[in-house]
């Protein structure tokens, strides 16, 4: 099967290299590659036009859904494959993310592990990115970083919402869903992303993700529950009744249970483990409390 892989970027300069040296590093090598970039300023045009075997079309001021949209339309291959040129792509990544289409197929759902170096870098990590064996096909949503899908299963769903600057990949899996389209999981096609490396932009990336939520009619009940929930959490603390707070913090914790279990597999040492007790539920507060303020701003705002 030919397939094309198509990357959105701008302004990544520090890590464009390791992905196109991960594109080289393919067992599968892709039959071509689209890079799309929306305007950067940085360097990374001058990386991505010496790079061989690269077709660079600039789109400035070019959203990452429009930039997607360019890609894929201007790719020469039913099977497209997906990913960002700040990941990097683990050495069999496409050669079993197509393993599902060429069983027939519609989406291939990769999967993704974190890059991570700094302490706050760990715990959000382990916060939002899941480990390959805890995906299960039937829920599962691909972000755009691991994700390939034929030509046709992209028009019938209409591309990625340009009117959406966030959030583009998860709208484009509903569609699908809807569809009732074929999507299977690639549980070992894996690619490395980094997460946000501190909190203000930790904070932006996750309000930003609620708020397209609301616009685009996305994961309604989701959001419904975490609002009951902290309600709920709220009464229980003002009451100051013991059973209702031991009631609370027993939820809590677990809640918290599957990060925390994450961020002691994955932390390197055992000083950062025993920080990441205490670190990594706060951070899921605080990632709570940016889904729900972002929620409540793209209920205000009307889908175009």
């Amino acid at each position: 099967m030919k397939v094309s892989l198509v990357a959105t970027v701008k302004d990544a300069a520090p890590h464009v290299g390791a992905f196109l040296a991960s594109v080289a590093a393919q067992t599968h090598p892709p039959d071509e590659v689209i890079v799309v970039d929306g305007g950067s300023t940085d360097g990374t045009l001058e990386i991505l036009r010496a790079a061989p075997g690269i077709t660079l079309l600039e789109e400035p001021g070019a959203n990452i859904a429009r930039g997607r949209n360019v890609a894929v339309r201007a790719a020469a291959h039913d099977a497209i494959a997906v990913s960002d040129a700040d990941c990097v792509l683990e050495p069999e990544w496409l050669e079993r993310l197509v393993e599902p289409l060429e069983r027939g197929a519609d989406v291939s759902m990769g999967v993704y592990r974190p890059l991570a170096g700094t302490f706050f870098e760990e715990c959000a990590a382990a916060v939002s990115i899941k480990d390959p064996e805890e995906v299960r096909e039937d829920t599962f949503m691909p972000s755009a970083r691991s994700v390939a899908f034929r030509h046709e299963a992209f028009e019938r769903a209409g591309g990625y919402p340009e009117w959406m600057p966030l959030g583009e990949d998860m709208y484009l899996n509903h569609r699908w869903r809807e569809l009732g389209l074929r999507m299977d999981l690639a549980r070992d096609a894996v690619v490395g992303r980094r997460p946000r490396p501190d909190l203000a932009s930790y904070w932006r990336q996750f309000a930003g993700y609620a708020e397209h939520d609301a616009r685009g009619g996305m994961h309604a009940g989701r959001h419904a529950l975490r609002f009951a929930v902290y309600g709920v959490l709220a009464v229980a603390l003002t009451s100051r009744r013991r059973g209702l707070v031991a009631a609370a913090a027993a939820a809590g914790s677990l809640y918290a249970a599957g990060p925390v279990r994450r961020a002691w597999r994955r932390m390197p040492s055992a000083g950062r483990r025993l920080a990441a007790l205490g670190a990594v539920p706060a951070l899921m507060l605080v990632t709570d409390l940016a889904k729900m303020g972002g929620y409540l701003r793209g209920l205000g705002r009307a889908r175009p």
